[in-house]
C-alpha cells in the first residue's frame, strides 16, 4: 500500500521547538505522526519525556491542541474527547495519544484495554525507549533482557534485567482490535503508511514504535535512526501488522548475524558477555520460528 513519504509529507510543522534531548526518536516519532495526521489532529500526552519537553511555560510545543494526561490515563482521556467532539457534531479531527513504554505496558495498560473494548475511535501510539527515561531510566516491562537501568543494574551476580520484553502486540491483539502496528523510527517511510492506514479505520488503532534513547541505552545522539534500522534488521524489533484478526509481517530479518553489533554499539549493554548475547539470539530465533510455524498452519 503506498503511503506518504519524505518526499511528499507536508513541511508544516506540529511539534518543534521542544527540549527534548539530542538524538531523541520519541520526538521524532512524534513529529513525523503529526505530519502525517495534520493540524485538526487532537494530542493526548501523559507524563512522560514527550510531555516534560512538550509543555515548558510560557511555551507550548504543539501547532495541534495538545493536553497531559494523566500517568495512567493516556487511553481514558482520549476517550472523554473523541466523545464531546463527537457531541458537538464535529467530524474532521483525529484524537492521538502519544505515550511511552511505561505509560503503556504497565501504568496505562488497564485504561487501553478499557479504550479498545469500546472501540472509541481513536489512534494510540507507544513510542517506545524501553525504559521510564524522563525519571533516570528504570525498568519498564518493554526493557529488553539484559539491558542495565537504574533498577536492573548491571552486577557480578545479576547482569541487567533479567526479564524478556513484553509482548505488547500480541496482547493488544487479543482484545480483537481493528487494527495493531509495529514500526520504527529507522523506517519511517514504513512508519508514516501505518499512521496514516490508521487514521482511515474506524475504531481503535495501536502503533508501537521502536524510538531509541541516546541517553538511556548510552550511544551517540547522531545513531538513533541507525540503531532503530539495526533493531529491525537484526530481527529483535518486528515490523508486523494486525488487521481483520490475521498478523502480517512487513519485512524479514536481513542481517541476524549484526546483533552483536547492534548490542556492543550501547552502553546498557556493555556488561553482556558472549553466553549472554546467545541467549537473545536463542529468544530471538525461537520467536521467528514460531511465528513461522504458526503462519504456515493457517496456509499465510
Amino acid at each position: 500500500m503506498s503511503g506518504p513519504t519524505a518526499k511528499t509529507i507536508t513541511e508544516d510543522e506540529y511539534f518543534y521547538g521542544h527540549k527534548a534531548c539530542a538524538g531523541c526518536g520519541g520526538a521524532l516519532a512524534v513529529r513525523i505522526a503529526l505530519k502525517v495526521l495534520g493540524r485538526r489532529a487532537v494530542a493526548v500526552l501523559p507524563a512522560g519525556c514527550m510531555s516534560a519537553v512538550g509543555f515548558n511555560f510560557p511555551n507550548l510545543c504543539f501547532a495541534n491542541n495538545a493536553i497531559i494526561s494523566t500517568f495512567a490515563g493516556t487511553a481514558s482521556m482520549m476517550t472523554g474527547i473523541e466523545a464531546g467532539l463527537k457531541a458537538r457534531g464535529l467530524s474532521d479531527y483525529t484524537v492521538v495519544g502519544f505515550a511511552g513504554d511505561g505509560g503503556t505496558a504497565d501504568i496505562g495498560l488497564q485504561a487501553l484495554s478499557g479504550c479498545i473494548d469500546r472501540n472509541d475511535d481513536v489512534i494510540y501510539i507507544c513510542y517506545d525507549n524501553e525504559a521510564y527515561m524522563n525519571t533516570g531510566t528504570q525498568k519498564s516491562s518493554l526493557t529488553p533482557f539484559g539491558a542495565s537501568t537504574t533498577t536492573t543494574p548491571a552486577g557480578s551476580i545479576v547482569r541487567g534485567n533479567t526479564r524478556e520484553k513484553k509482548d505488547l502486540l500480541r496482547i493488544v491483539a487479543a482484545h480483537g482490535i481493528p487494527y495493531a502496528a509495529t514500526a520504527s523510527v529507522g523506517y519511517l517511510d514504513d512508519y508514516m503508511m501505518k499512521v496514516e492506514k490508521a487514521s482511515r479505520i474506524r475504531g481503535t488503532k495501536f502503533i508501537h514504535v521502536l524510538a531509541p534513547c541516546p541517553t538511556g541505552w548510552g550511544a551517540r545522539t547522531d545513531m538513533t535512526v541507525e540503531l532503530a534500522r539495526k533493531a529491525v534488521d537484526t530481527g529483535l524489533w518486528r515490523l508486523e501488522e494486525f488487521e481483520n484478526g490475521e498478523f502480517r509481517l512487513n519485512r524479514g530479518m536481513s542481517d541476524p548475524a549484526g546483533i552483536r553489533d547492534y548490542i556492543r554499539s550501547q552502553k546498557r549493554f556493555a556488561h553482556l558477555t558472549d553466553e549472554d548475547i546467545a541467549h537473545i539470539e536463542r529468544f530471538r530465533d525461537a520467536r521467528w520460528k514460531d511465528d513461522a510455524q504458526g503462519r504456515s498452519e493457517r496456509g499465510l
